[in-house]
């Protein structure tokens, strides 16, 4: 029996619409990382593409073709190559899928050297059209900071906050080869001290005597991500943003940095 295929009929109103699609889908995912292994993961996807005036709907069906098409292997390159078959298989003239994840790297503690995993928020988002191909990748990443302030002033000790570092990079050209431990590893290294899922007792005097001598401010945690991003020759744009939640305050404290400027400056 030959079924109608209600979606594809023609629309008298003439409005082409920016996005039709899907959102807040969960899957199962393979990401590979920087070690050339793959960690399993779930991500939650949003998937659209451009809809053409005279067209009535999408097949919604057809997201989720794609999506398992390529959910064994998730890279920079396969991500533009996901947007790029969404868009030709939907017969659209544009595509965005964007994807995020909790991402987990084996951590090693600083004295002990005992291993496990820590977690990052980790996203990909890509954007297709016949002339060109973006894509950005983002990473939310936990640290420790040591005020300096609170150092400076005190005759014993200093405050310190659990904070967040989240990078959004857009690769310049075709770049392919940068991913999220790299952007993990800036992120990371801007900080008093990264944050560990195991630490003994001698990792946690190392840690908290290591953050004592390295105190930030959120200010300062931007400027050393900036700092990084800036010498690659491999980004068109980045946005940094730091977020402490500071622990002798009832509020939270946060910095933010974008390249090139929105205001031009």
């Amino acid at each position: 029996m030959m079924l109608p295929d209600v979606q594809g009929t023609p629309d008298s109103r003439g409005i082409a619409l920016d996005e039709v699609g899907i959102e807040g889908l969960r899957y199962p995912i393979l990401v590979a990382d920087g070690q050339g292994a793959k960690r399993e993961t779930v991500a939650t996807a949003e998937m659209s593409v451009t809809l053409e005036p005279e067209v009535k709907g999408a097949h919604l069906s057809r997201f989720i073709e794609v999506l398992h098409g390529s959910w064994q292997q998730l890279t920079s390159a396969n991500a533009i190559g996901l947007a790029d078959e969404l868009r030709q298989h939907m017969g659209s003239s544009g595509a965005r899928i964007h994807l995020t994840f909790p991402y987990f790297l084996e951590r090693e503690a600083p004295v002990t050297k005992a291993r496990a995993f820590v977690e990052y928020t980790c996203g990909v988002t890509v954007w297709s059209s016949a002339a060109d191909t973006q894509l950005m990748l983002s990473v939310e990443v936990p640290v420790t900071s040591v005020c300096p302030c609170s150092k400076a002033i005190s005759d014993r000790g200093a405050h310190n906050q659990r904070g967040r570092i989240t990078i959004e990079v857009k690769p310049s050209g075709h770049t392919t080869d940068l991913w999220f431990d790299e952007l993990i590893d800036i992120a990371e290294g801007a900080a008093s001290s990264p944050v560990y899922a195991l630490l003994k007792r001698p990792d946690e005097r190392h840690v908290t005597m290591a953050g004592y001598d390295n105190p930030v401010f959120v200010e300062d945690m931007v400027r050393n991500v900036s700092q990084v991003l800036t010498a690659s020759d491999r980004l068109s744009s980045y946005r940094v943003r730091a977020v402490n939640d500071e622990s002798i305050h009832n509020h939270a404290a946060y910095a933010a940095l974008s390249w090139p400027s929105p205001n031009g400056a």
